[in-house]
């Protein structure tokens, strides 16, 4: 009766531990999961150390000399103890050669071929910018403006703070982050975790406009939660088998409410390798409503999916493993892989991730960029020579060099059909105080302005100078007749000459410091004259003499 309690006791231990220990740590049962092995080898452990100390208990109890008088229960003993040491030298075998039969090692050519890369063509696929939708913020910037935002909302700074996701997303065509507010302490969850969060913040990356959207019903599920309310355990209590993706996203979809777009991993190379995404759990973050979709099915709205580090992880594959793993560390002929960094771009109402392509010889040069959709995995090259991004942000500091600015990771942009960094220049506390533009193919080729209008027209100047027509003559409106005024005037400086022509109600304004234009002191009152202007200034500027 004795023994039969003892052994209630050791099995009701045991489930308590694994019982809290799964509770905490929400390890999914999945034979794919590195958590799952270690969960089962450790709950064994647990069960020798505890047969252990009751046995070291008895003999202490009845003397530690005691020499047992039944030999067979002696060597009943002695083999379950080898067949538990075996069960534990089994998974480890089995746990440290899975993880072999995963690597690249052994499958270089199954790595390879996880992502399928498209060669594209720059200009076909990426139209000229528009200054309106380019997201000027990078994450950093955007959480000083949430903690700035938060900080003037006095209803409930001394509850809540922001926290620090800033999920880039589209949102109604406009580029956005967005993150959810959360407790500011366990203190504060406990008297606020009946109404749930109330709000979460929304930036939009072209205007810098911050704004703390109020809902109606709070966030009940958020990383923040504690207990069964805490997103990981609501999604492991209801998936016990899916294997979430470390990063979890937060987004709103077109009517602004708010969701967590959960991917689950999908291993395609033995147990533990080949990572991409399979299927994703959309929580719904105010009902905890959860709704599975296969990767091909995830609605349009959604723009994360896969990780931008999952991404450039599966290039850095497809790159570095043409030739085998043993090529990618030692000879390293025709290995690619993406640069030091990334950056968001938006396109076909999707979320790509841009990177450079550089040899992994480590030069200064990129021999192309990529594209990643967020959303589908689909990967687009485009060959295009040029600096690294870290060079262009060294010539875009060069050229503030007096003031100490530091460039954010350039964007991606297509300025009359001129690949083109474009980056904010920061000063200390990280505030944005200028911009910048390098040519990517000729990065001697800099630009900074003020503003992103003045930045733009001096880079537009400078592809002038050197031959290529800017996007402001592409865009600009033909224009002759008489001239009626012709003014010099000096503007901060500079000459500048405003004219009118016969019948035309606009001023036009030429700029002396632009040696295109200087042909304009040949003309007079009462000649005819033809030009090209852009209309969204007042003056009219000439851009171009016929």
């Amino acid at each position: 009766m004795k023994k039969t309690i003892r052994y209630f006791l050791i099995a009701a231990i045991t489930l308590v531990a694994a019982f809290v220990y799964y509770y905490v740590t929400i390890p999914a049962f999945n034979i794919h999961s590195v958590g799952t092995w270690w969960f089962i080898i450790g709950a064994l452990v647990l069960v020798g150390i505890i047969s252990s100390a009751r046995k070291i208990y008895q003999e202490h109890r009845n003397g530690v000399e005691i020499i047992k008088k039944d030999k067979s229960l002696n060597i009943t003993v002695s083999i379950v103890t080898k067949i538990y040491l075996g069960i534990l030298a089994l998974l480890l075998i089995i746990l440290a050669i899975g993880a072999l039969l995963s690597s690249p090692i052994v499958n270089a050519k199954k790595y390879q071929q996880l992502l399928t890369v498209q060669e594209r063509d720059f200009t076909t696929d990426i139209s000229e910018v528009d200054y309106n939708t380019i997201p000027i913020l990078d994450k950093d910037s955007a959480a000083l403006l949430g903690n700035r935002k938060m900080g003037s909302m006095v209803d409930m700074v001394s509850q809540f703070e922001v926290s620090g996701d800033y999920s880039q997303i589209n949102y109604n065509n406009k580029p956005v982050r967005v993150t959810p507010l959360t407790y500011a302490s366990p203190i504060k969850w406990l008297t606020n975790q009946s109404e749930g969060i109330p709000a979460y913040i929304k930036i939009d990356m072209a205007t810098q406009d911050t704004e703390c959207v109020k809902l109606e019903q709070g966030i009940k599920y958020s990383k923040g939660e504690y207990f069964n309310r805490n997103l990981y355990r609501h999604l492991r209590f209801r998936y016990p088998t899916y294997i979430f993706t470390e990063q979890i996203f937060f987004e709103i979809d077109e009517q602004g409410t708010p969701f967590w777009i959960c991917p689950v991993k999908k291993f395609n190379i033995g147990l533990f390798g080949g990572v991409t995404i399979g299927n994703v759990v959309i929580c719904n973050a105010i009902t905890g409503e959860c709704t599975d979709y296969d990767i091909e099915e995830v609605p349009q709205w959604v723009d994360k999916v896969y990780q931008a580090e999952l991404l450039m992880e599966l290039y850095d594959y497809s790159g570095t493993l043409k030739h085998g793993f043993f090529n990618s560390v030692l000879g390293q002929k025709d290995c690619l892989e993406t640069t030091n960094g990334y950056n968001y771009i938006a396109l076909d109402d999707d979320v790509w991730v841009y990177s450079g392509v550089t040899s992994v010889s480590g030069d200064q040069s990129n021999v192309g960029f990529v594209l990643m959709n967020q959303r589908t995995m689909e990967t687009r090259f485009y060959k295009i020579e040029g600096a690294t991004e870290e060079s262009a942000m060294s010539s875009a500091e060069g050229q503030v060099q007096n003031l100490g600015y530091r460039a954010t990771f350039p964007l991606l942009l297509n300025i009359s059909g001129e690949p083109t960094y474009f980056m904010a220049l920061k000063d200390d506390a990280g505030l944005v105080k200028m911009y910048g533009m390098v040519n990517i193919q000729k990065y001697q080729w800099v630009a900074t302005g003020n503003t992103i209008k003045e930045c733009e027209k001096a880079y537009s100047k400078l592809l002038q100078n050197n031959g290529i027509a800017s996007s402001l003559e592409k865009q600009s409106i033909s224009v002759s007749g008489k001239i009626t005024n012709f003014i010099p005037v000096n503007v901060e400086g500079n000459t500048h000459i405003y004219f009118a022509l016969e019948g035309k109600d606009k001023v036009f304004d030429v700029d002396m410091t632009n040696t295109d234009l200087l042909d304009i002191v040949k003309y007079q009152v009462g000649d005819t004259i033809k030009v090209l202007y852009t209309d969204d200034d007042y003056p009219a500027k000439v851009v171009k003499i016929e």
